[in-house]
Order: C-alpha cells, then structure tokens, then sequence
C-alpha cells in the first residue's frame, strides 16, 4: 500500500496504533476480570473431599471435621451403643431414612457403611445449630431417665439418637445428614466422595 498523501498516510497510521493499543488495553483489562472468576484456592478446598484417619478413634469416641463449611461427625460407635438403636425404632420420626435424600448405606439402622461407624453433619436439621453429645445414658445424661445415649440441640430441643435419627414430635423435620463418603482402606475415610453413588 502506497501513501499518495502524506496526510492520509498519518491517518491510517494514527487509526492502526489507536486500534492495536485499544486492543492491548482491551486484553489488560480483561485478564484481571476474568481471573477473578474463578475461584479461589480458599473456594475449591471448602468443597473438596476430606479424608479423615479413624485409626486412632476408639470405641466411644467422635471427632469432627470441617467439609463444606459444616462440622462432620465421626463416631465409633461401642457393642452397647449399637444395641440400643435395636431399641427405639417406635420413638423416631423417621428410623430407616427413608424420609429424605440421603445415600443407600444410610437407609439401614446404623446409617452407616460400618455399623460401628457413623459420618453425619453436626447440623440440626431445624435450624442449622450444632446438637451437642450427649452419651452418658440415663439420668446421668440430664436428658431423660431412659435416654439410650444421642444427641440434643440445644436451640430448641430436638433430640436425635446414636445414628442421628430424630425423635418424633420435636422441631428436627429430619434425621440428621449423612454425607457422601467412602473408605479408602480400614483407617482412612474420605468425606464428599462417593464412587459408588
């Protein structure tokens, strides 16, 4: 392309460079913006599984454990626990699970994979606070005379049991929620991972 005029020329040259600067602020522009999408570090690690080393948990023992943002629940449970849900399968609202949505292992009367094993969200399901344990049985308890060992929120009263089954007639809709979750050999669980769901 010739320049016949010298004016014409500048013009053409002053449009290119105005358009390939444009073009380059453009992409400066865009680059932060769209980097800032996605998501965080922070973000993709609050939804990742979890694994948890249940090697050391002894019988009667619970732990806790964040995914999501939730408090998890892993409980070994004793002999004598898991007799007692045989026990008050007429007191629960709901004792096979099969209310809501929850995996297959968790429609049975431990709603667990391992019946020693139970992994459920420390949440209510009322209002979303965290029942707190309550294992000792009997009076012992400060719950019930009878109580068989569970657990109480203390925002409104909902009782569940040793599986997280709620009681019938309290403010709980719902058993407690078991997350998807799986073993990776007998000591290691990982939590939000279910290659069989």
């Amino acid at each position: 392309m010739s320049c016949d005029d010298k004016v014409d020329c500048g013009r053409r040259r002053l449009l290119v460079a105005t358009a390939a600067a444009g073009g380059v602020a453009g992409v400066a522009v865009a680059v932060p913006f769209v980097t800032s999408m996605l998501p965080s570090e922070r973000a993709k690690a609050a939804g990742a599984p979890v694994e948890v080393d249940i090697s050391t948990l002894g019988p009667g023992q619970m732990t806790t454990v964040e995914w999501r943002g939730k408090p998890v629940w892993v409980i070994n449970r004793t002999k004598e626990q898991l007799e007692s849900l045989k026990k008050i399968g007429d007191k629960l609202a709901d004792p096979k699970s099969e209310k809501n949505m929850q995996p297959e292992y968790a429609k049975n009367e431990t709603r667990s994979i391992k019946p020693e094993i139970l992994v459920a969200v420390g949440l209510c399901t009322h209002l979303g606070c965290s029942p707190t344990e309550k294992f000792k049985t009997g009076a012992e308890s400060g719950i019930e005379a009878d109580w068989p060992g569970g657990f109480f929120c203390p925002c409104h009263g909902s009782t569940f049991d040793l599986a997280g089954r709620v009681y019938k007639g309290k403010p709980a809709p719902d058993n407690l929620e078991i997350p998807p979750h799986m073993y990776l050999g007998d000591a290691r669980i990982v939590i939000g991972e279910d290659k069989k769901a």
